[in-house]
């Protein structure tokens, strides 16, 4: 029941919050639904970690044959603890935010909650459908009623390629369903044994829709507006947690039932996702914009995890699945962080800002922990899951260029170094300006959810072993079936 839990809480206190009318009200109702969350993955991970607490299959649409049969294997444990680690965090950081029909924003950002919830759990494969949708409908409301200036075009846009992509997943749902013997179960599908020239057209059916939610370019264009215009509470989530979905649906509902698309196209997906992290570094290293910076810097990261899963090494997709969960929260911390400039100075200029460290020292400490775990300083979260990709893209059985591969991805480390370094140099360095001068030390609540993210940052870059071990079961079973491969 546990997995039915983590759908059923933020569900619950989302549409409770619809009734609740005061702010500070919805404010408290939001945090107690995401500790409460929380508590329900950690017991989970711990004390009711068995099979029969992880696992609920009842019948849902038995005319389609479609089960709400829900789980929780390794990957799905990392997913739902990032989800659950990952909200009160914010709710926390915007504590002093204000929002005008509060109640239903925080009532909105938990149902987006549960359908995050709900994708990671998923074992059939229209109940995916389903929560994959529901994830994304609270937040179109979300940016296009509380977003900035540009919110409704830059929504659009977002809608235009979700939805199409959506429909082309759909489709594809719908011919393996057939193919499967009108079943949606996630094991009838990958013991589907389906013809390598179907599997090389269906493949792009399911690719490209996850590839609009990592996203890979070129099918990036609506990130930085989507970022940019939502409120700054919607881009942790879409960045922190909305986008791995792309990343866990190639692993669970791409890869293991098309290997032979998987390993065809594998070379061109590499292609794609190597000039996109070059693309996004060299564009962050040129940003003025706080929000894009961060925005860039995330395609850039997004697109070494797709390449490392098509690299088809065990340690490349365990690096993949530690990475997904230290990428959640180290880009959280960056964009908490521009939240509390933002909020105190009116800005997101780097070129505006300048001597933070002299009035905000606990701030600037924070930001370089999170910043140097984004580029993946030894000893962080990000040293761990990154190494392992690199490892796996240089080993790579699927594209045949893993050297080289390794080569241009390990230009973006550099970069990345480059465009955080500077971020971290003209926010907190230097001489303080007249806006800047005025500064005040940032408000409490913020600097507890950063000490939290630094806290796991460290624990988890020291002794990862708990993840690794978390996962493995769930890379042997993603590999079993991608080796089956012509």
């Amino acid at each position: 029941m546990i997995a039915v839990l983590l759908i059923l809480i933020p569900l619950i206190g989302g549409l409770a919050l619809f009734a609740v009318k005061n702010e500070s009200s919805a404010k408290g109702v939001a945090l107690f639904t995401g500790i409460a969350v929380l508590v329900v993955s950690l017991l989970g991970l711990t004390v009711m970690n068995s099979a029969a607490n992880l696992n609920y299959n009842t019948p849902w649409l038995g005319s389609l044959n479609s089960n709400f049969h829900v789980g929780l294997d390794g990957m799905g444990q990392l997913l739902c603890l990032l989800t659950a680690v990952s909200f009160p965090l914010i709710f926390i950081a915007t504590w002093n935010n204000t929002y005008k029909d509060g109640n239903r924003f925080y009532a909105l950002m938990l149902l987006s909650q549960a359908g995050l919830m709900g994708v990671f759990v998923a074992m059939d494969a229209l109940l995916f459908y389903f929560f994959w949708e529901l994830a994304l409908i609270p937040v179109y409301f979300l940016s296009s009623i509380w977003g900035g200036e540009k919110r409704i075009a830059a929504t659009f846009k977002f809608f235009v390629y979700t939805f199409v992509g959506s429909l082309i997943m759909l489709v594809g749902i719908i011919y393996i369903y057939f193919q499967a013997q009108q079943s949606f179960d996630m094991q009838a599908w990958y013991h589907l044994k389906i013809n390598p020239g179907t599997q090389n057209w269906l493949f792009w059916l399911l690719f490209i829709a996850f590839a609009i939610k990592m996203p890979v370019w070129p099918f990036h264009t609506w990130q930085p507006d989507a970022y940019e215009q939502s409120p700054t509470a919607v881009t942790m989530v879409l960045s922190g947690i909305m986008v791995k979905m792309g990343v866990f649906a190639v692993l669970r509902w791409l890869a293991p039932v098309l290997p032979d698309g998987t390993y065809l196209w594998g070379d061109t997906v590499s292609l794609l996702c190597l000039t996109g992290m070059i693309y996004a570094s060299l564009i962050a290293i040129r940003q003025d914009d706080l929000k894009r910076l961060i925005a860039y810097s995330s395609i850039a990261h997004m697109g070494l995890m797709c390449l490392a899963i098509f690299a088809s090494d065990k340690s490349g997709l365990q690096g993949v699945m530690v990475q997904m969960f230290s990428h959640g929260i180290n880009i959280i911390g960056l964009w908490i962080v521009a939240n509390a400039i933002e909020t105190k100075f009116g800005t997101r200029k780097l070129s505006e800002l300048g001597g933070l460290a002299q009035k905000d020292p606990a701030l600037a400490i924070l930001l370089v922990v999170v910043a140097l775990a984004n580029i993946a300083l030894p000893l962080t979260n990000g040293f761990v899951g990154e190494f392992l990709m690199f490892n796996g893209v240089f080993s790579s059985g699927v594209t045949r260029y893993g050297v080289l591969d390794t080569a241009v991805a390990g230009i973006c480390i550099i970069l990345a170094a480059v465009y955080t370094l500077n971020m971290i140099k003209k926010i907190f360095y230097g001489d303080s300006n007249a806006l800047t001068q005025s500064g005040r030390p940032t408000a409490f609540p913020v600097l507890v959810s950063l000490a939290v993210i630094a806290v796991l940052i460290f624990i988890t870059g020291v002794y990862p072993k708990p993840m690794l071990q978390l996962t493995t079961d769930t890379v042997d079973a993603i590999l079993k079936y991608m080796k089956t491969s012509i």
